[in-house]
């Protein structure tokens, strides 16, 4: 498992001699963060979006169920699990809670040794669940995103831009005559060619949002948040730059200089979420600008 201090723990609880016991039980494991009513826990989950909540259930103004209630209603917030510690010892009032969404329910007072242990099984869990994700959400040819991930990305980056009026740019890649060349040089050669792209697009997605993804096939994309249209445009061109470098032979080409890439188009789109407030069809958008040239020995076999 990861190392324990990595992981973040908010507790609720509208009494501070409470929240002070339960930080003193943790504090040596994990980060902890506090919040003192309902409230102040959504907007602190919200903004470092912990590992895993104890909550209080008997608070005034905003109890713990109708906290659970809210934070399960918010992508953003449902899939951080949460820990009743309550000084409701009733089995209606645990399987009320239990029906919300809370992984456990422990009855205060608690034997602090029970308690670090089930907080430390429950975060064992979290950890196992984000390896699976990480594995489900790579392309297991290239080690890039998957089409999965990239497509999670794309909405939750399309409304982070539109919540901050900033632009989006998209920036898609398609390897042309790719079936000529697996047909001529075979499958394993095909692979290391995807493999290629990948590493070299990987190269390009620098900063935090950043994403290179396999989309499919021998298509990828290059997703830019927070990116201008003359930002995107220089990305694209750094791209074509570095793939032109691996100087890649495609003996099959149809295309006098016989390289997978030559001159590569651009399948670049821009948009600004701010001012479209549906979610548009950005990569249909961004497929249309893929358009070979209509030169013989001009068209691309790498669209970028």
């Amino acid at each position: 498992m990861e190392h324990e201090t990595e992981f973040t723990l908010l507790i609720v609880d509208d009494e501070k001699q409470n929240r002070l016991l339960l930080t003193e039980l943790f504090q040596s494991e994990y980060k902890i963060i506090q919040a003192k009513n309902g409230q102040q826990a959504l907007e602190r989950a919200r903004s470092h979006l912990p590992d895993l909540i104890l909550l209080d259930v008997l608070m005034p103004e905003m109890d713990g169920m109708a906290v659970i209630r809210e934070l399960k209603r918010d992508d953003d917030t449902r899939h951080i699990p949460v820990i009743f510690i309550t000084a409701l010892d009733t089995t209606a009032d645990e399987e009320w809670g239990l029906n919300l969404g809370a992984v456990d329910y422990i009855v205060k007072p608690f034997h602090p040794s029970i308690a670090r242990v089930r907080v430390r099984n429950h975060l064992h869990l979290v950890h196992q669940r984000r390896l699976l994700e990480q594995i489900a959400a790579l392309d297991g040819l290239t080690g890039i995103p998957n089409r999965r991930r990239f497509d999670e990305a794309l909405k939750q980056e399309w409304s982070r831009c539109q919540r901050n009026d900033q632009p989006l740019s998209l920036i898609i890649g398609d390897v042309d005559f790719f079936k000529t060349y697996n047909d001529t040089l075979g499958h394993a050669a095909g692979d290391r060619v995807l493999q290629e792209v990948a590493s070299e697009l990987r190269q390009c997605a620098r900063r935090p949002g950043d994403l290179a993804a396999r989309y499919g096939g021998e298509e990828f994309v290059l997703l830019l948040p927070g990116t201008s249209q003359e930002e995107g445009k220089l990305v694209a061109e750094k791209f074509r730059q570095r793939m032109l470098a691996r100087n890649l032979p495609h003996p099959a080409s149809p295309g006098l200089q016989r390289r997978v890439l030559r001159h590569p188009q651009s399948g670049r789109h821009h948009h600004h979420p701010q001012k479209q407030r549906s979610h548009p069809r950005l990569l249909s958008a961004g497929r249309r600008r893929l358009v070979p040239g209509e030169i013989p020995g001009a068209q691309p076999d790498l669209l970028a």
